[in-house]
């Protein structure tokens, strides 16, 4: 940091920059640790895992009911208790940026749908007000995208991601598809070091302010550095993988076997999804 940033108790770009890259190394280390933790969702077959959480991920979708959908939020809540998953993070990793995006998606929404207005403004000859039914289905959507999102991110704390990609291969997915996710998330927190490393060794050379042509011309060389070494990794990896005998498909150390309690989790999960979507033909 500066000497004129430190006396206005200021932090500059490059300390932001840092503090952010060693943030996200630090958040998905956590996820590693939370997803090991002895717990009900992480002791459940990744398999058995995905099938439940789909169902209840597609019955979230199609409800309309706002106590239906509160009611399966509430139970999401009381999964990740039992999965012993801190509260607080859980929480605030699912709200943080939800009302604000699906806000914008639907705010039209709520003085264009036709009904009872709550109140209104005459704007000229247009007479502008939210309306009641605008109002439900705004709260209807956003409750939506909570309990999906809040179930991805269940998913994703609960299970390791080695054990979630290979989980998806029981839905057919392409081997290549779960190659690249499987790939792009093991070496991105390698790039996130190399990453980390210049920005401190630029940091730690640092004496004052440097000019703001100096720092493009350093950042643009910096993305120049890095995209080279991408290239340049990503030939010496696959070059590494065909002389270990890779064929095209991913393989890991863990064999599956679904046990009675992880058929009895998947049952579980079905009867709530079907629970939630009978519920929601009652009350709509």
């Amino acid at each position: 940091m500066s000497a004129a940033a430190a006396r206005d108790g200021r932090v500059g770009w490059l300390e932001h920059t840092v503090a952010g890259v060693a943030g996200s190394i630090e958040r998905a280390v956590f996820t590693e640790e939370l997803a090991r933790r002895d717990g009900w969702l992480q002791a459940v077959d990744p398999r058995a895992k995905l099938g439940m959480f789909l169902a209840v991920v597609l019955a979230a979708s199609l409800a309309r009911s706002l106590v239906v959908l509160v009611l399966v939020y509430l139970l999401v809540l009381a999964a990740g208790a039992a999965s012993r998953l801190p509260f607080e993070l859980f929480v605030k990793r699912t709200w943080l940026g939800i009302p604000f995006f699906a806000g914008v998606v639907i705010v039209p929404s709520i003085f264009l749908t036709p009904g009872p207005r709550l109140f209104a403004v005459a704007i000229g000859p247009v007479v502008l007000g939210p309306t009641m039914p605008g109002l439900l289905g705004a709260a209807v959507f956003v409750a939506r995208v909570g309990v999906s999102v809040s179930l991805a991110v269940l998913l994703v704390l609960t299970t390791p991601w080695a054990d979630l990609l290979k989980s998806l291969q029981a839905l057919r997915v392409p081997d290549v598809f779960t190659l690249i996710l499987g790939m792009t998330y093991r070496y991105i927190f390698l790039f996130l070091h190399a990453l980390n490393g210049m920005f401190e060794a630029r940091k730690s050379r640092l004496v004052g302010r440097s000019p703001g042509g100096e720092e493009r011309r350093w950042i643009a060389g910096s993305m120049g550095t890095l995209l080279h070494r991408s290239f340049k990794m990503s030939g010496d990896v696959y070059a590494a993988m065909l002389a270990r005998g890779f064929g095209g498909r991913m393989r890991t150390y863990r064999a599956y076997r679904m046990a009675r309690t992880d058929w009895l989790a998947l049952g579980a999960g079905l009867l709530a999804a079907t629970l939630a979507v009978s519920a929601d033909a009652v009350l709509r």
